[in-house]
């Protein structure tokens, strides 16, 4: 009977469109996101027209956003401080807390030599456990997209709670260039993206779509595929690759139980829909949390009772439906 009235009466009450429950009301608009693009060296001629629509993406796709960008790595001659530093220094420049979402990009090539995965730039390269670093006091959200090759290892340096990663490859070891970061780039103002339907495209659907975008192209070629890109968000350091996802949710676990990745990734998205942007923070940080709540549930099922985990799911979307209808 529980389920049955959930999922008749809660679920398609609390799924429908935020258009529709959030239009007749509007609420300040939270801060809007910072984005940092790291260029790096562009290495062969042949790659520059590619960087630089990665680069022309990012910067259309954050001024849609009305976010702040700042570009490391293509301006000038490369006098004065190096890419490197400039990046340190930019990371040192920003506030540390809030609810603002600081997204970091990383674009080129990237190297790994069995020990440490570093990023090449003009001048000195950054290292994994550098970035990793200037990142640590950073409490509010944080974006990292690391596009380059070998920069699997960077997961488990940049891993932190409430910090999304995602990765081009799965090992430091895949080393050839890669083309994710430009599907991905395309992904996230591409309406078709939007695999839940709810006019906008997370960090979660973007991923998803250029992992999908990424092993077709080596399926077409008939060649045999040197990327496999991960998502790493609930801070252990681990990964989890796209198969693994049904729609937006993770449907598989790893064979040890770790937890899977996700949940905090779709919540984060640099263009906000409309309806979006009509929430007030703290109902967003609130319907946030509950969401939360709910994919640590659906992880614990299998060890709970069944009358338990019924009981905690009904209070998890009672309150979620309230929170979207009790305005």
């Amino acid at each position: 009977m529980r389920w049955t009235f959930l999922s008749r009466v809660v679920l398609p009450s609390l799924f429908c469109s935020a258009a529709t429950v959030f239009a007749a009301e509007s609420a300040p608009a939270s801060a809007a996101a910072r984005v940092i693009v790291v260029a790096g060296a562009l290495g062969a001629p042949e790659f520059a027209p590619d960087f630089e629509a990665q680069l022309d993406s990012w910067k259309r796709t954050s001024a849609a956003a009305g976010a702040g960008l700042s570009v490391v790595g293509r301006d000038g001659d490369g006098a004065g401080p190096s890419d490197r530093d400039r990046l340190r220094d930019l990371l040192a420049s920003e506030p540390r807390e809030g609810a603002a979402e600081l997204w970091i990009v990383l674009l080129g090539h990237g190297t790994f030599d069995g020990r440490e995965a570093k990023v090449n730039l003009r001048g000195p390269d950054v290292s994994a456990g550098e970035l990793g670093e200037w990142l640590k006091p950073f409490s509010r959200p944080v974006a990292v997209v690391h596009t380059t090759s070998s920069s699997a290892p960077f997961i488990a340096k940049l891993a932190a709670p409430g910090r999304v990663i995602v990765s081009a490859t799965r090992s430091g070891n895949e080393q050839n260039y890669t083309r994710f970061g430009r599907y991905f780039a395309e992904a996230l103002a591409d309406p078709a993206s939007d695999l839940d339907r709810d006019g906008q495209v997370s960090l979660l659907e973007s991923f998803l779509s250029a992992a999908n975008r990424t092993a077709e192209f080596y399926k077409t070629e008939g060649r045999l595929a040197t990327e496999h890109p991960l998502v790493e968000d609930n801070g252990d350091g681990l990964g989890t690759p796209p198969d693994w996802f049904r729609g937006v949710l993770a449907v598989k676990r790893a064979a040890d139980g770790a937890a899977s990745d996700g949940t905090l990734a779709h919540q984060m998205h640099l263009v906000r829909s409309a309806a979006e942007q009509s929430l007030a923070p703290a109902d967003r940080a609130r319907r946030d949390d509950l969401e939360r709540r709910l994919a640590d549930l659906r992880s614990r099922k299998p060890k709970l009772a069944e009358d338990a985990y019924f009981k905690e799911l009904e209070t998890i979307l009672l309150a979620l439906a309230e929170l979207y209808h009790g305005r």
